[in-house]
C-alpha cells in the first residue's frame, strides 16, 4: 500500500495493492498497521455506505467533541471528488482543503483526521460511497459550513446550478460566520 502526506497534517491518501487474476482482483481496503505506521491510532466504531445521483453534494460536516470523527473514506462504485477542510485552530492548513477524486477504478481512499469538516460531490449516478469512522454519530454534535462559500474556493467539479443539495446542507453557515469548535494538536 501506498501512502501520501497531503498539506492537512494528519489527512493521507491510501493507495491500496489490486491484485488482478482470470477470476476477478482482491483488494485490501483497510490494515491497521498502515494507519499505525503513519502514526494513526484509531479504533473504527462504525461502517457507513450512501448512494448518490450525479451531481449530489454531500457536505461539508464534521462531528464537534466530544464524539469527533476520523473518517477513512472510499467509492465502490463510482466516482467523486472528496474535499477534506481543516478548521482545527492552530493547524498550519487551518482554512486549507484538499480535493482527491476518488473512483471505483482508482481504489483510492482518504484519511480524515478529526477536526477537519468532510464532503463529496457525485460526478455519476449511482455511485456508492463507504466510509469508516472512529466515533458514533451524534445529532447534537453536528458541525458544518456551506459548500459553496466563494471565499474557500474549492473547486468541486460541477456546476453550481447543478449541484443537489439537502435543504440542511444549504442553511449551513459560511466561512466568515463559522466558529470552529476544534483545536489542533499536533
Amino acid at each position: 500500500m501506498t501512502i501520501t502526506d497531503t498539506i492537512i497534517p494528519g489527512a493521507y491518501i491510501f493507495e491500496p495493492k489490486v491484485f488482478h487474476d482470470s477470476r476477478g482482483y482482491f483488494i485490501e481496503t483497510f490494515n491497521r498497521k498502515h494507519f499505525i505506521e503513519k502514526g494513526i491510532d484509531v479504533d473504527f466504531v462504525q461502517d457507513n455506505q450512501s448512494v448518490s445521483h450525479k451531481n449530489v453534494v454531500r457536505g461539508l460536516h464534521a462531528q464537534k467533541g466530544p464524539f469527533e470523527q476520523g473518517k477513512l473514506v472510499r467509492v465502490i462504485k463510482g466516482a467523486v471528488v472528496d474535499i477534506a477542510l481543516d478548521v482545527r485552530v492552530g493547524s498550519p492548513a487551518y482554512g486549507k482543503h484538499i480535493g482527491v477524486e476518488l473512483t471505483a477504478q482508482n481504489n483510492l481512499q482518504l484519511y480524515i483526521p478529526p477536526g477537519c469538516l468532510h464532503g463529496f460531490v457525485s460526478l455519476q449516478d449511482d455511485t456508492i460511497f463507504a466510509y469508516k469512522v472512529t466515533n458514533y454519530f451524534d445529532k447534537d454534535s453536528e458541525s458544518g459550513l456551506i459548500w459553496n462559500d466563494p471565499e474557500l474556493s474549492i473547486g468541486w467539479s460541477i456546476n453550481q446550478m447543478d449541484a443537489i443539495v439537502s435543504e440542511k446542507d444549504q442553511l449551513l453557515p459560511d466561512w466568515k460566520s463559522y466558529q470552529s469548535p476544534f483545536t489542533f494538536v499536533g
